[in-house]
């Protein structure tokens, strides 16, 4: 192929992850449907969207002229069936259940046209199971964005067995466009960065109830000890503890006892404690709460 076959992405899912990738897909150029069932929600992902946009322009990330570009390109509804008709790459960003994912790539693939991509966003699930569901699995792959979307750099294109090499290469032309770096991943259970930071974020838990040391020292002594960017609780706070807790009961059934989630962690999910999006999860956020 010598060019980007990928003129339409459709977003499927308006919340977090959903409109930060339906971000990044307009100001990459393409023409960028996002479908929600609820109007509240692409209402609320629509101005989010704007509004990172601007503050883009503000810092000079973003040119004023690409802003308008990206609000062109941006498209927002709840029709599923008419949305999925025109898509080239269909984008998967609803909530992490396997039986949710796998009965929207059912029906994605009774309306996409037989030329276009499927993707999940999924951060830990088994990608081959829902290539399979999707009933074309060589056009089947994951991109797993990272949140922020419009900040973070990375996708991880996630292969399975059947994933052909032109559904590779589209991938990565269209990470690319959308000003991403990719590392290509064989479909194992919590693919690379998930994997990983489930184990340290779940330590982190454990030094907790062990009184080992404040959530505040543990961040600040990953941060400047080990030079990441964020602490471990910041980044659950982020993600979600919800989030977090799935990926880990997920990787605890497949791979072992040492992903055993932690009590501490199950206690603050248990409380409704999920992070940023509720205003309270190791760390409090009231003033973020609406």
């Amino acid at each position: 192929m010598t060019a980007n076959p990928v003129k339409n992405v459709l977003v499927v899912g308006a919340g977090t992850m959903g409109r930060g990738i339906a971000h990044v897909s307009a100001l990459g150029g393409f023409a960028t449907t996002v479908q929600d069932v609820s109007e509240e929600i692409l209402a609320q992902a629509k101005a989010n969207i704007e509004e990172n946009l601007k503050k883009g322009v503000e810092v000079g990330k973003v040119t004023a002229e690409g802003m308008k570009s990206a609000v062109g390109n941006l498209v927002f509804v709840t029709d599923f069936e008419a949305s999925a008709r025109s898509a080239d790459l269909a984008i998967e960003a609803i909530p992490e259940d396997l039986t949710m994912k796998r009965d929207l790539f059912e029906r994605l693939n009774s309306l996409a046209p037989k030329s276009a991509i499927l993707a999940t966003n999924t951060s830990a699930l088994p990608v081959g199971e829902m290539a399979a569901a999707s009933g074309r699995p060589d056009r089947f792959i994951g991109m797993h964005f990272f949140n922020p979307v419009h900040k973070m750099k990375l996708i991880e294109i996630v292969t399975c067995e059947a994933t052909s090499e032109e559904t590779i290469e589209t991938a990565r032309r269209v990470s690319r466009a959308m000003g991403k770096e990719t590392v290509v991943v064989k479909e194992s259970p919590g693919f690379v960065t998930s994997r990983m930071n489930a184990l340290i974020g779940n330590e982190a838990f454990r030094m907790l109830e062990e009184e080992i040391a404040s959530p505040e020292d543990i961040d600040k002594a990953i941060k400047l000890g080990l030079n990441h960017p964020m602490g471990p609780f910041e980044m659950v706070d982020l993600v979600g503890l919800d989030v977090r807790l799935t990926t880990l009961k997920y990787l605890h059934k497949t791979l072992g006892d040492r992903f055993r989630p932690s009590p501490v962690l199950e206690k603050y999910v248990s409380e409704g404690r999920l992070g940023r999006k509720t205003g309270r999860g190791v760390y409090s956020y009231d003033k973020l709460k609406k």
